[in-house]
């Protein structure tokens, strides 16, 4: 796991106990912690601490949060005879100004998706601080939905690909971890057969582009009757380094399959 200064939450997915010395510290150093959501009611949210405390998040220190989300970031601004009183808001603060201001473009992160949308997915970076990971930029393949790729919940790593520090915003970018054109055709020869998924049709009908891997797509004879997502079998033409360029050709024709896994 990279280092990075608020990480996403639950990424470790334990439960945390903490010792009242160390939460009284907390208090005193601004120190980030950790720990499940264990209820909610309409004013407060209740989060486990240790055994016979509980912390209340007040719901207007709750921030930006997803009910789906099982743990939560926070840091200890007070006690009562309630118990202590927890601030989500503030983490959620101080990590998006980390971010604006401290992450570069081409630093990886880890992340957890927390949202899929038609055009992306939003990816929490840390402490509640999510940027948008455009549909483009999670493989070379064309999709129709990033459903095909991620699903909410998954822990990826990501590049930061642009910093907008006036909107505050960030655009992430997955394809880089799914390996260049050279890695993942070193172990593809010409004449293998292999099982490839349609994933669209040149403009002038020119060929099919088949993905072979999510960062690998070879192209096709054109021919018709071909849907989007069906699997077809193809034997390796050609392959041509210097251009990045596979050629296939369909050598089996299936039933439509629209099963888009891979």
């Amino acid at each position: 796991m990279n280092e990075q200064k608020f990480i996403p939450e639950g990424w470790n997915e334990i439960e945390k106990e903490y010792t009242l010395k160390e939460l009284n510290d907390a208090i005193l150093n601004h120190n980030v912690l950790e720990s499940t959501v264990k209820g909610f009611d309409k004013s407060n949210a209740y989060v486990s601490l240790c055994k016979g405390v509980t912390g209340i998040i007040p719901k207007e220190e709750l921030g930006i949060y997803n009910k789906k989300n099982k743990y939560v970031q926070f840091e200890v601004v007070g006690k009562n005879y309630e118990g202590f009183t927890l601030s989500r808001r503030k983490v959620q603060k101080d990590s998006l100004d980390w971010a604006i201001n401290e992450l570069e473009t081409g630093k990886t992160v880890n992340g957890i998706v927390r949202n899929i949308q038609p055009y992306g997915a939003f990816v929490e970076i840390g402490g509640g601080t999510v940027g948008l990971l455009h549909i483009e930029d999670i493989s070379i393949a064309r999709m129709k939905t990033p459903e095909e790729r991620l699903h909410v919940g998954q822990k990826i790593p990501v590049i930061i690909k642009n910093v907008d520090k006036k909107e505050k915003k960030l655009n992430l970018s997955y394809k880089e971890f799914l390996g260049s054109w050279k890695d993942n055709v070193k172990d593809i020869v010409e004449g293998q057969k292999l099982q490839g998924i349609i994933r669209e049709t040149s403009k002038d009908k020119r060929g099919l582009f088949i993905e072979l891997k999510p960062n690998l797509v070879g192209m096709a004879e054109y021919k018709p009757n071909y849907e989007y997502g069906e699997k077809v079998k193809v034997i390796v033409k050609r392959i041509i380094p210097e251009k990045e360029k596979i050629k296939l050709k369909i050598v089996k024709e299936n039933a439509v399959n629209r099963d888009t896994s891979c």
